[in-house]
């Protein structure tokens, strides 16, 4: 064939399938609705509820969220969940087995349906960000391969074991987003705080409204409800504005806030499909869904990781599951895998745990980490075509590249177990690397009211003897260096984060807390702590003021990054009297609510299995499967 031809055949083609796959217009006169991942939310805030409380977006009349929008009202159940006939949730009947179709015959999830999760076929399917703000990707199929270009004609092109694909995106426009300043979080079940923070905000003259964030699902006679109330700021941001009136709310009452995105107009973008000779053979509107039909996933070249961190590099990563080519909320090119949840924790909990550690503590990692994972679907990402994100964000994975055998056999054998509260609810299960000795509890360190099974305790084995100090004299409990906690007593501990010193000088305390308005720090004192010893208070006094900080991981974060707030704090000063700097002395590694993971391979390691290990850790909670 001549070159000529050679060249516009594809052309030709290409033309086609973009014409088949754009997406229709809307119709003359429909003014689009914003979607922050959650489709239809009041952009009003709602109407006052029947028992005379405050408005709350996306709640419904019987006290059910779905996925947090406001189509809960109109009774949607949502995908994978079906209404019970006493108003309950229950299961969807399970998909047709292996075989009975084309698995790409409904199409991986859309944006809209990625924050819901779908139990109909079990184990559900989690999307994960594996990177974002690519102009071009380059991915081979490590089996027969059907690639999906959507629009009503909805092509397809089927592909060889092998083939190396490009995708590239063209004519990029960004997301127009706008932000709320997210002033607190609350339980679902803490109306009262909710309430009061509300009447609060308002006697300092802000507006502010109520949102409902997250779903409840009923599956094997247990509970799966993620959902709670955030405070917002009544009043709709640019980015910019929003980021000015987290500053101003800082200086002015000490607050450490988050924005709550909401997408106003979509991302859109063409994304042209080439092979392996740089020929473009097919064109896309915004999505290309990418399937294996036997299973045997894909190889990504240079998925970025570390994004921000001292560690960011490109690594070829191999993945199980299928793969999403969507444009992000930049108008750039997203590598999303859509991976049932079981292979996502083979690739996720080598990076939350020691692989070589006791076998009982792999699988109780496997158990708290699918819980977790259940615990953030539609909470998180709002405004991007995915639920999760590969990074500390979210959650460390790399696939089946970084799964490890040991790690593998603790899912595989824990297989769809997650942890349950005695009235069948999941458990929060949280968990942090080091609890210093003692955990703490949850209202402590996140606020809102106290979690049954997240309440403060000794780590301390239960063949230990003898007397030994606590928490509630701090000084000497961080002095002792021969306590019998499980988590100094592990083959894997590490003596300096069981306990730690760090020095800052007044320079640079004075350079963290600039922002507050307070002058040079005179005096910084710790207060109302918790069973731990961990504080959520922390009262500083400057030579302009004072002010105080709130929330455990405010203070943290204050100090960038203090290990724990299980600290006390001296100040250094010179023979004249003058201040030269601080001194924090104190103890764990991390929040310290739920399960201490240094512990958990210590009492692996004195011969608990992974069910008693978490019923001590989350105080009497049982592991169940749900499917």
């Amino acid at each position: 064939m001549a070159p000529s031809v050679r060249l516009v055949v594809p052309l030709l083609l290409a033309t086609l399938l973009l014409s088949s796959c754009a997406s229709p217009k809307p119709a003359p006169g429909r003014v689009p609705s914003s979607t922050s991942g959650q489709a239809g939310a009041s952009p009003d805030g709602g109407t006052a509820s029947p028992d005379g409380q405050p408005p709350i977006e996306g709640a419904t009349d019987t006290g059910a969220s779905h996925a947090g929008t406001s189509e809960a009202t109109h009774g949607s159940a949502g995908p994978g969940r079906v209404e019970a006939a006493d108003g309950g949730l229950t299961a969807s009947p399970p998909l047709p087995g292996p075989g009975a179709e084309d698995p790409l015959a409904q199409g991986l999830p859309g944006p809209g349906d990625l924050k819901r999760l779908d139990f109909r076929g079990g184990e559900p399917r989690i999307p994960i960000r594996l990177m974002e703000g690519r102009r071009e990707v380059t991915f081979s199929s490590r089996g027969r391969m059907k690639l999906r270009f959507g629009g009503p004609s909805d092509k397809v092109l089927d592909a060889a074991a092998g083939t190396r694909w490009s995708v590239r995106v063209t004519q990029g426009e960004p997301a127009v987003l706008t932000a709320r300043v997210q002033l607190a979080e609350f339980r679902f079940n803490d109306r009262e705080g909710l309430n009061a923070a509300m009447e609060e905000w308002k006697a300092r003259g802000v507006a502010v409204r109520a949102h409902v964030l997250g779903a409840v699902y009923g599956i094997a006679g247990k509970v799966i409800d993620n959902r709670r109330y955030l405070l917002l700021v009544d009043e709709a941001f640019t980015p910019d504005a929003a980021s000015r009136k987290q500053a101003e709310l800082l200086r002015g009452y000490g607050v450490r806030t988050t924005l709550f995105e909401e997408v106003r107009t979509p991302a859109s973008a063409i994304l042209e499909l080439r092979d392996e000779a740089g020929v473009v053979v097919g064109l896309a509107q915004d999505k290309l869904d990418a399937e294996t039909p036997d299973g045997a996933g894909f190889d990504v070249r240079q998925v970025e990781y570390g994004v921000g961190y001292d560690f960011h590099g490109f690594e070829d990563r191999t993945f199980r599951g299928a793969l999403q080519l969507v444009v992000d909320r930049a108008g750039m090119l997203a590598v999303v895998n859509v991976v049932p949840l079981e292979d996502l924790l083979k690739g996720l909990v080598p990076s939350e745990i020691f692989a070589r550690a006791h076998p009982e503590a792999l699988k109780a990692q496997a158990v708290t980490a699918r819980g977790e994972l259940l615990a953030k679907v539609g909470i998180k990402h709002l405004a991007d075509p995915y639920l999760l994100c590969s990074e500390q964000h979210c959650a460390v994975y790399r696939g089946r590249t970084g799964e490890v055998a040991s790690t593998t056999a603790a899912v595989e054998a824990t297989r769809g177990e997650a942890l349950f509260s005695q009235d069948g609810r999941l458990v929060d299960s949280v968990y942090s690397a080091v609890c210093g000795g003692h955990t703490e509890d949850n209202d402590v360190v996140w606020g809102g009211p106290p979690d049954p099974n997240l309440r403060g305790r000794p780590d301390v084995l239960p063949s230990a003897g003898g007397h030994y100090p606590l928490p509630a004299h701090l000084e000497e409990w961080l002095a002792a260096t021969d306590l019998p906690a499980a988590c100094r007593l592990s083959s894997f501990a590490q003596p300096s984060k069981f306990r730690w010193e760090k020095r800052f000088t007044a320079e640079q305390v004075n350079a963290f807390t600039r922002q507050l308005g307070i002058g040079r720090v005179q005096a910084l004192a710790f207060s109302e702590r918790g069973v731990s010893g961990r504080a959520r208070v922390l009262t500083l006094s400057g030579d302009l003021g004072a002010t105080q900080i709130r929330g455990e991981l405010n203070i943290r974060r204050l100090f960038g990054m203090l290990n724990s707030s299980m600290a006390v704090v001296t100040a250094e000063r010179n023979a004249e009297g003058q201040i030269t700097g601080w001194l924090f002395r104190g103890g764990g590694w991390g929040h310290g609510v739920g399960m201490c993971q240094t512990g958990a391979i210590g009492r692996a390691e004195a011969g608990q299995r992974y069910q008693d290990i978490l019923r001590h850790y989350f105080n009497g909670a049982e592991v169940a499967p749900i499917y």
